[in-house]
């Protein structure tokens, strides 16, 4: 576990973040360290029949009208393209780049998505089955493809190199990161933006709820998100966007940008089981995290903390927490941010990237929320109520998803 086998590390050079914790990187960290959750009654939950679930973690004060330059752009845009583009252009100003100057046909973006939009698709849909096919926007085809987030990106920044979606599913964020990294490592672009979008409504909440994986203490939203609670129930249902900036390290020291951390391994594996349940062992994320600290040229006594996938569901945190075991012996530090910004889906291993970088560079770890009786089971040393101070070097975020793919980065500090 000693040798790195094939890439070699990439500079996160701009971090940017729209999270249930608030618009911007800075914020989104600020509310992780509070341990709070960010649930809350979904007034457009509450007035549809039929949905047992009225929760979810929603970006506050959002207003696509307000925060994009143009008015057409905002109505054109989908939710969680909305969000990319906000994150996306605090990653760059982060980074110090100017669009005006770079040479965009070295610029590409990579971007991770869930479920895509089913949020648009249903009042298209209930137009045609109105009768209605002719009132059809549009729009709808291209604002609700995958690929969205990406394109709208390029064409805001004026980015012309390599770009496209990945998906897979919840770990789509920490997917399009590693992908992102191996079109440097590859040279086939200089700078990268790359993370995860998701937005949603209430055809996903209603299709999470049917397979029973959501949370439904709508009487007490803010304690719905338990991760490793004995006592959790489901997930909530998070949206946003996370985007970094990721170059080769001596580009960045060429231009006169300090790194904030270095992706120095990365790890995908599938569990090829179930298409929705992780493996109980826990071994298809136990093999990710591996093949992510042999990339990077660590041992698993040199990781200061793991962010963990940890959704609030019964099954899936107890699979994670036997990896983890299994690869750690002794537990490091462990946070689980579900807990305060609900699930982000294909955002959710974005925002724990951009989260552990924060990390690295505070020295502190943001605790789980809503952890007040942990399950016997999971027998991991969970970061809780407060934050705990942490003169760590590298950290270690895992991500796991529907049809088992399972993904991991190492992050250290430059």
């Amino acid at each position: 576990m000693t040798a790195r086998i094939h890439r070699d590390p990439v500079a996160v050079t701009g971090i940017g973040a729209v999270s249930p914790g608030g618009i911007g990187a800075a914020a989104m960290w600020n509310t992780l360290r509070r341990g709070l959750s960010t649930a809350a009654i979904d007034d457009a939950l509450t007035r549809l029949d039929g949905l047992r679930v009225r929760i979810s973690c929603r970006v506050p004060d959002f207003d696509a009208t307000t925060w994009l330059d143009s008015r057409p752009t905002a109505r054109r845009l989908d939710r969680f393209a909305s969000f990319a583009v906000l994150a996306a252009r605090e990653a760059i100003s982060d980074a110090a780049l100017d669009p005006t100057v770079w040479d965009a046909q070295r610029v590409g973006v990579v971007m991770g998505v869930g479920s895509s939009s089913m949020e648009s698709w249903s009042p298209e849909f209930a137009r045609l089955a109105a009768g209605s096919a002719s009132k059809i926007s549009p729009h709808a085809i291209p604002r609700s493809l995958p690929s969205s987030p990406v394109s709208e990106i390029a064409l805001d920044l004026g980015t012309r190199g390599t770009t496209y979606a990945v998906g897979t599913a919840c770990a789509s964020g920490a997917t399009a990161i590693a992908q992102a990294r191996k079109l440097l490592n590859d040279d086939d672009c200089d700078i990268v933006l790359c993370g995860g979008a998701e937005s949603f409504g209430a055809m996903t909440v209603a299709c999470f709820d049917q397979l029973r994986a959501l949370s439904r203490r709508n009487t007490e939203p803010a304690a719905a998100s338990r991760p490793f609670d004995a006592d959790r129930d489901g997930f909530v249902l998070g949206e946003g966007a996370g985007v970094l900036v990721l170059e080769r390290p001596q580009d960045a020291l060429a231009r006169g940008v300090r790194a904030r951390a270095l992706i120095a391994g990365t790890g995908a594996t599938c569990d090829a089981r179930h298409p929705v349940a992780p493996h109980p062992s826990g071994d298809g994320t136990a093999r990710a995290i591996e093949l992510a600290l042999r990339d990077a040229g660590l041992s698993p006594h040199e990781v200061g903390h793991y962010s963990a996938h940890a959704t609030s569901t019964g099954k899936g945190d107890l699979a994670e927490a036997a990896a983890v075991r299994r690869v750690f012996n002794d537990s490091p530090p462990v946070t689980a941010l579900k807990g305060t910004l609900g699930h982000g889906v294909g955002a959710a291993a974005a925002f724990a990237a951009v989260a552990a970088i924060m990390s690295l560079e505070q020295g502190e770890i943001p605790p789980t929320a809503n952890l007040d009786n942990l399950d016997p089971e999971a027998d991991l040393d969970i970061v809780a109520r407060t934050p705990r101070p942490s003169a760590s070097t590298c950290a270690v975020v895992g991500a796991s998803a529907f049809g088992g793919h399972n993904a991991a980065l190492a992050i250290v500090s430059p």
